[in-house]
């Protein structure tokens, strides 16, 4: 599958809260959740080099409207509801559409 839209996030956590973002953030790839869509060809999450609270993820999707109706449901809805406490300030969102690339784990 290719994606058609993606965006980058950078999610600032309180001090010391840093490991615990990562780790809720990457529940979003167990079954049932929005990175374990089919739809969701890149679920990337990373840590600052400079900072461990801050976290950049990175989602490609097959489309904005597969992203915004699998962001919809409850399993994204809960993830975003554990993550909300954690953080220092607003999120950045910076939306894009893919060109080309490479993602291998």
């Amino acid at each position: 599958m290719i994606a058609a839209y993606g965006f980058n996030a950078t999610l600032t956590a309180r001090p010391g809260m840093g490991d615990e973002l990562v780790d809720v953030l990457l529940t979003g790839l167990d079954e049932g959740n929005p990175g374990a869509s089919e739809h969701c060809v890149v679920y990337l999450v990373c840590r600052s080099a400079a900072d461990p609270d801050v976290v950049h993820v990175t989602e490609g999707w097959t489309s904005e409207e597969d992203h915004h109706r699998i962001f919809a449901g409850g399993a994204a809805r809960a993830i975003v509801a554990r993550i909300t406490g954690m953080l220092a300030k607003e999120s950045a969102y910076t939306d894009y559409v893919p060109v080309r690339g490479k993602a291998a784990f």
